[in-house]
């Protein structure tokens, strides 16, 4: 299987798919491991494109976000509730991704 090209990947679509894909896929099959299989396998597929295209240093920024964004998720349900809070946290962190990264390619 080939992947596209990394400096032509969206990745906001990919980190929201990986944040509310990740959780659907725990929730749904009761397996929280395939889960983070989702959410692991999508934050790699963006880290390649932001490294590409940002850098080290932002990549390391927007992973951080990205796994911050899983880990506070959680107690954030708490308050919110689920889905609220997964939205709450992919909002963020794809609104990041869009304007750390996937903008630069849109004004051109």
């Amino acid at each position: 299987m080939a992947l596209k090209d990394a400096q032509t990947v969206k990745t906001a679509p990919i980190v929201a798919a990986g944040l509310i894909g990740g959780y659907l896929t725990a929730r749904e099959t009761g397996i929280r491991p395939l889960g983070g299989v989702v959410l692991g396998l999508a934050g790699v597929y963006a880290g390649r494109t932001w490294l590409a295209k940002s850098g080290p240093a932002t990549t390391a920024a927007l992973a951080a976000l990205y796994g911050l964004g899983f880990g506070a998720s959680h107690p954030l349900a708490k308050k919110i509730g689920a889905w609220p809070a997964v939205f709450a946290v992919t909002a963020a962190t794809a609104a990041a991704a869009h304007f750390a990264v996937d903008l630069d390619e849109s004004l051109e």
